[in-house]
């Protein structure tokens, strides 16, 4: 029984998130490995600090790094806020609280419904843990890639519990493809953030499992996921390569192919290949024969490839080519089609990276003043969800201001000014290893 209320916002949501001390250090541990990597500089947190953290005691300020990993574990607060008092009651607080409790409650349920099975697990449980990974990837594009990466990091623990708990054959198989898919939901988040080597090997594992469960769509999403981190780190050969491989698997639908067809486009212009980026860009616009399959079309949401997101990424092969006009009308294209679904699925992402090649596309045809306007739905992106695609792009749209020909210009400057702002706060520049970002931005 509590004798006091939480006196701080960090106290609050330990209570609220059920984290005594051990699972909290637990949680602080895990997310400083995400962060710095398995250094023995990791920030540390022992109970006597947790109490001062949690009881208003602080007497002096954390350093960066013990922030940094707090505001991982909450990426909706910033370390201030957290040693700060707990939050008022106010209509919306109880509907945010409930939901997160209700969530809690749910999970609790489930693994105690199954305490007491032995070689086996419930398949109600089985079917939770799939319309989680589902819900997951349906909901990937309206949260932020930090919380997307720790909603699936905790339904991949939860997954690998209940492998250990069944010896059925046929469970094991169902679950190791849940597993390889909050994997693949994993490699995309860390992409996003700006983790390449963390988001290959995330990728790989994902592949590993949908190799030995002969689940070919994972396979192949995880390979497509792997040739374009191949591209953007410099090894566009290898990317080619992996995405021709993953077109040989079988049972895939025609989503699959539009998406693997479309990556492999970008490959062979990053390698300056045009004739054949073209011949892929024709085949990832091609109608497909109706095909489906239970990844790419059935689960669906991160995992498919609207038409928007394959015109967004046309566009971006277009530039690459050197080729303006049919960059501005496939970016063109993929905000028409955007503005055309309803609000709640609409792609925030996809959104400004269409604009930032529209912009891009602009400045190359002399109308900088245009490529300004463009860049509108941009700037509007909150600074959380400024994922890697749109980091890359608009630095790549500094770069270019920064010629000598726009020396002293008006425009020109306010924008790089503006882009680098811009782009400084994000996460990738901000958590992620910069050495990645870079390579893909130089």
């Amino acid at each position: 029984m509590r004798s006091a209320e939480p006196r701080t916002l960090l106290a609050w949501l330990c209570d609220r998130d059920r984290l005594p001390y051990r699972r909290f250090e637990e949680r602080f541990t895990e997310a400083g490995v995400r962060l710095f990597g398995n250094s023995p500089n990791n920030p540390t947190c022992g109970e006597t600090q947790f109490r001062r953290w949690t009881g208003g005691k602080l007497a002096t300020s954390p350093g960066p790094a013990t922030c940094q990993v707090l505001e991982a574990m909450w990426p909706q607060y910033k370390a201030e806020e957290l040693f700060g008092p707990p939050p008022q009651t106010d209509p919306q607080a109880p509907a945010n609280d409930l939901e997160e409790r209700v969530r809690m409650t749910a999970d609790d349920a489930l693994q105690g419904a199954d305490a007491t099975a032995s070689a086996s697990i419930s398949d109600n449980t089985i079917d939770e843990l799939r319309d989680q990974v589902t819900g997951i990837a349906q909901r990937y594009h309206l949260v932020s890639p930090a919380q997307a990466y720790e909603e699936a990091d905790r339904l991949r623990l939860l997954i690998e519990r209940q492998r250990d708990r069944t010896q059925v054959p046929v469970q094991l198989q169902q679950l190791m493809i849940l597993n390889g898919q909050s994997a693949a939901l994993l490699s995309v988040a860390a992409f996003d953030l700006g983790y390449f080597p963390s988001a290959r090997s995330l990728a790989r594992t994902a592949a590993m499992f949908g190799e030995t469960t002969r689940f070919t769509p994972l396979q192949a999403y995880a390979d497509g996921t792997l040739a374009y981190i191949a591209y953007h780190t410099g090894s566009a050969t290898e990317a080619v390569a992996k995405a021709t491989r993953a077109l040989t698997y079988g049972g895939l639908g025609d989503t699959a192919h539009r998406r693997l067809h479309a990556i492999k486009a970008r490959a062979h212009a990053h390698l300056g290949d045009v004739g054949s980026a073209r011949r892929a860009i024709l085949l990832s616009a091609e109608d497909g024969t109706g095909r489906c399959d239970e990844l790419h079309d059935e689960i669906g949401g991160e995992f498919a490839f609207s038409p928007e997101r394959l015109a967004m990424s046309t566009s971006t092969t277009a530039l690459l080519m050197g080729d303006a006009a049919q960059a501005e009308t496939d970016a063109r294209r993929a905000l028409e089609l955007i503005e055309q679904r309803p609000s709640e699925q609409q792609s925030e992402h996809v959104r400004a990276g269409a604009a930032a090649d529209l912009a891009y596309a602009r400045i190359l045809a002399d109308d900088v003043d245009g490529a300004a306007d463009a860049l509108q739905p941009v700037w509007a992106v909150p600074t959380e969800h400024r994922q890697t695609g749109i980091v890359v792009r608009t630095a790549r749209i500094a770069r270019h201001l920064a010629r000598p020909e726009y020396h002293g210009a008006q425009t020109p400057t306010a924008l790089v000014e503006r882009i680098e702002d811009y782009n400084r706060v994000s996460p990738p520049h901000r958590i992620g290893p910069h050495i990645g970002l870079h390579a893909i931005e130089g």
